[in-house]
């Protein structure tokens, strides 16, 4: 659905967005990632056609990112902003004119939306009277109202109780159901693990991970496994360290050592095992190290790293 190709975007000589290139499928969740500074709102901010790139091309079901199709695109920003002595209904209702609503489509829109989040009680009170959770969630529902086919949302999760993380999360889940294409940016790790199928993690406005989330923390992690039993020896064929982790021990693995062969050499050396998995890198552990130590930063102009090159940077 949207195609961003070679983007490049520079400030005062210096490129904030570098040569990035990237693909979102329709009706999927995806994830923009990267530490602060890394350019993501800037990259967000060519995709909603607010700045121009300096070179590359972004596309939207093949057409040019043009004023025609931002009524398509609904971006919820980092930086929150509401009309604040303004009654709640009457802001939505607002930004749903704003995106070529008639006024009783979007009031009736509006209301839906309310009722939705559980603030209909609140419509005719002004945005200043609600607490900053509620605020938060009429901020959303403006990017929401008029039923966008791609939804942009910067920290969504910001400010929210867990209560209303999981209201925003089911509304997430629901919107994708109906057809919504989701490019969420957030650091919160957990949250991309759970909702989003793919990622591009940029670092110092260079593409440096990109593609499906379980792929990204499974085939960098099948080089360590977690074991749970009894007389677990200290030396074994093929490992190369064993932590102990509570009740498990964590085995990090040689390079050419298989978990199917550490398993058959504890077995032959007499543990009792009770369990044994293929140990999962978390994303928050793989987001710290390739910022901590610029992983696919090496690579000049030669253009982004394709995830093979990736996965064998951070260790394979």
């Amino acid at each position: 659905m949207l195609q961003v190709r070679e983007v490049v975007k520079t400030y005062d000589g210096r490129p904030v967005v570098n040569r990035v290139s990237f693909d979102v499928e329709a009706g999927e969740i995806f994830a923009l990632l990267g530490p602060n500074g890394a350019g993501k709102t800037t990259l967000i901010r060519m995709i909603t056609d607010i700045l121009k790139p300096d070179s590359g091309t972004i596309q939207l079901d093949g057409h040019a990112v043009t004023d025609a199709k931002r009524p398509e695109i609904a971006y919820l920003p980092e930086e929150r902003g509401l009309y604040r002595k303004s009654k709640v209904l009457e802001v939505l209702s607002y930004y749903g004119r704003l995106k070529g609503m008639r006024g009783p489509d979007a009031n009736r829109n509006a209301t839906r939306l309310l009722e939705r989040v559980g603030l209909a009680e609140w419509a005719q009170k002004p945005v200043m009277a609600l607490s900053k959770g509620m605020q938060q969630k009429v901020q959303l529902c403006t990017a929401l109202i008029g039923d966008p086919r791609l939804l942009i949302l910067d920290e969504p999760f910001s400010g929210l109780d867990p209560i209303n993380v999981q209201l925003l999360e089911d509304v997430l889940r629901e919107r994708r159901a109906a057809g919504t294409t989701i490019l969420l940016s957030t650091h919160q790790m957990n949250k991309v693990e759970e909702q989003c199928d793919r990622a591009l993690m940029i670092n110092r406005g260079h593409m440096v991970l990109y593609g499906k989330v379980g792929e990204m923390r499974t085939r960098y992690s099948d080089h360590a496994v977690r074991v749970r039993g009894a007389a677990i020896p200290d030396a074994v064929p093929g490992v190369l360290s064993s932590v102990p982790h509570g009740a498990d021990v964590v085995m990090k693995l040689e390079p050419s050592a298989t978990p199917a062969a550490v398993l058959r050499a504890l077995l032959d050396r007499g543990a009792q095992v009770e369990s044994y998995s293929v140990e999962t890198l978390p994303l928050e552990d793989l987001f710290v190290k390739v910022v901590h130590e610029g992983l696919g930063l090496d690579r000049g102009q030669s253009g982004p790293p394709t995830m093979d090159e990736i996965l064998v940077g951070v260790g394979r």
